[in-house]
């Protein structure tokens, strides 16, 4: 099992940020709700999805890191049924615990020095039950991170985003217009770590790809992709091929004051859109 927490980060109070019926979106409370939901990441991510690494924790059942304990954990339940999740962890964690899960992928020094006097929070770990993966649950949790967000001061989010395959020429369209139309600013740009990195410059969208609508490369992408890009996100140039969990990783970078400003006014700038 994994160990005591170094940081308490249970909110035994915490407020649920969103309701819809009889679903909601807040804080864990207590380190049950913590395991309940690295059970739920198991599932997901080792069961249907087959990542395969050698880990204690996945011997009981559990996706768990060495950063579950610096992070908050963000759930969603359907009565007292835990079927979503996502994990945050703010700037002053990082620096005063063991730092960010990206900088297990990717050389984030250009990135947090560019934006040093900014509050940052890295998401990560999102993941739902396939028979919940609908629109009510993906916008629970948009609510709940964004409320998490405002809470917080939070001007920018970033994390590592996967797409589900470790073969570059599968996507390669995909990987050819994200680095022409969604990269982020070349002082904010992370190398990825490691010699299974890919330069998304190498690829170019093909007469075909640029005459047929975004709409077509989108339908390829992964639902949380789609939904940051949608949102303003941008992406860095470096994708990582991360044999375990079977996917490239791309580092995602979402500044609040980008943000379209049509999702601002739907969940409202205090977050109050959905509150119970």
């Amino acid at each position: 099992m994994p160990t005591t927490p170094a940081y308490p980060n249970f909110h035994s109070r915490a407020p649920v940020y969103a309701l819809m019926g009889k679903m909601e979106t807040r804080l864990a409370r207590t380190r049950e709700e913590v395991l309940a939901a690295q059970s739920l990441r198991f599932e997901v991510f080792h069961q249907e999805l087959g990542a395969n690494f050698c880990d204690p924790a996945a011997e009981d059942g559990l996706d768990a890191d060495r950063y579950d304990d610096h992070c908050d954990h963000l759930i969603v339940l359907d009565e007292d049924r835990i079927v979503g999740t996502y994990r945050m962890m703010l700037k002053s964690r990082a620096e005063a615990g063991i730092g960010f899960y990206s900088q297990t992928e990717f050389d984030l020094s250009s990135f947090l020095k560019t934006n040093n006097d900014l509050q940052i929070m890295e998401l990560g770990r999102s993941c739902i039950l396939p028979a919940y993966r609908s629109k009510r649950t993906m916008e629970l949790l948009w609510a709940g991170t964004w409320a998490y967000a405002v809470k917080h001061g939070v001007d920018v989010m970033f994390g590592c985003v996967s797409l589900p395959t470790t073969d570059c020429q599968e996507i390669a369209d995909v990987l050819a217009w994200l680095g022409e139309n969604a990269q982020v600013d070349s002082d904010e740009n992370c190398a990825g770590i490691g010699g299974n990195t890919v330069d998304l410059n190498r690829f170019r969208c093909s007469s075909d790809s640029r005459s047929s609508s975004a709409r077509s490369i989108f339908a390829k992408m992964p639902p949380l992709l789609k939904g940051y890009l949608r949102l303003g996100a941008k992406v860095g140039t470096t994708a990582v091929i991360d044999h375990q969990f079977g996917t490239i990783d791309l580092l995602l970078v979402l500044k609040v004051a980008s943000i379209n400003p049509r999702y601002i006014s739907h969940f409202k700038p205090d977050a109050s859109r959905f509150a119970a």
